[in-house]
């Protein structure tokens, strides 16, 4: 139920706290999402990133693996 997503906790990092997590875990393991417009994405984005637009979100949380973290941005 998806309902569920809103008790998970959720953990806040700054840019270079991110960057850190990042670096820490295998390219596979990890969901980036960038939920930024098309147009701001293409000015430059995190490689490996999903580009899910905010207002997609709630349609398209299949495409992200619930067993992975996400880090958002």
């Amino acid at each position: 139920m998806r309902w569920k997503q809103f008790f998970t906790p959720a953990k806040s990092f700054n840019a270079d706290q991110a960057r850190q997590f990042i670096k820490t875990k295998a390219s596979d393991a990890v969901n980036i999402l960038d939920v930024r417009q098309p147009s701001e994405y293409k000015t430059g984005h995190i490689p490996g990133t999903k580009l899910i637009p905010l207002p997609e979100l709630s349609q398209r949380l299949d495409e992200l693996d619930p067993k992975k973290p996400t880090v958002v941005y």
